[in-house]
């Protein structure tokens, strides 16, 4: 019996722990994904509530909420470390540092129809925020 190529077998074992690890460090219990949804959007007591999640990115990347209602948008964070600590809403001249962990609480106004833009400070990560 041929022993094996072990440069061959240590390749795959490196490129498989490579992927587990690259998978478990980008799936979260808030998933980084393009979703036009209000299960961000609570409305308590007439003031309208948009929560996004900071780190490695926004998430949802896209919310629906309704226009012409007091809103506030509540920015959490947990541990996080990189550009996404630094949002930016340039439309509002809206700019933030937000601490690694905790929640940051902007206020929107009273927002016609239309749609927010909010970036990270270096533009490589975006959410927006469309009022209906």
């Amino acid at each position: 019996m041929k022993s094996p190529n072990w440069f061959a077998v240590i390749t795959v074992v490196l490129v498989l722990g490579a992927g587990f690890l690259y998978i478990r460090n980008h799936t979260s219990s808030t998933p980084l994904v393009n979703t036009a949804s209000a299960a961000n959007v609570t409305i308590v007591d007439g003031q309208q509530i948009i929560t996004i999640n900071a780190k490695g990115g926004y998430s949802p990347t896209s919310t629906t909420a309704q226009a012409g209602l007091p809103t506030t948008l509540r920015i959490a964070t947990n541990s996080t470390y990189d550009c996404s600590s630094a949002m930016r809403i340039p439309s509002l001249g809206v700019s933030k540092s937000l601490p690694p962990s905790g929640t940051t609480d902007i206020s929107l106004g009273t927002p016609a129809a239309g749609t927010i833009n909010g970036t990270c400070s270096m533009g490589m990560y975006n959410f927006n925020l469309a009022f209906k």
